[in-house]
């Protein structure tokens, strides 16, 4: 099993200010936006602003 860290991902969505956290392997932003698509599944929103940092 690959190794995941904690990551916070910053990123808005629809213009509206969000956040979450996703253990991630790498904390690349494709991997974040890939994470993000997943959770808000195939509604048209769009997510933008993405920034990924290690949680505290």
């Amino acid at each position: 099993m690959a190794q995941t860290t904690k990551y916070v991902i910053k990123y808005k969505l629809n213009d509206e200010r969000r956040f979450e956290f996703a253990q991630l392997q790498t904390g690349t932003e494709e991997e974040a936006r890939a994470v993000l698509q997943a959770m808000h599944g195939q509604t048209g929103d769009v997510i933008s602003d993405i920034k990924v940092s290690k949680a505290l």
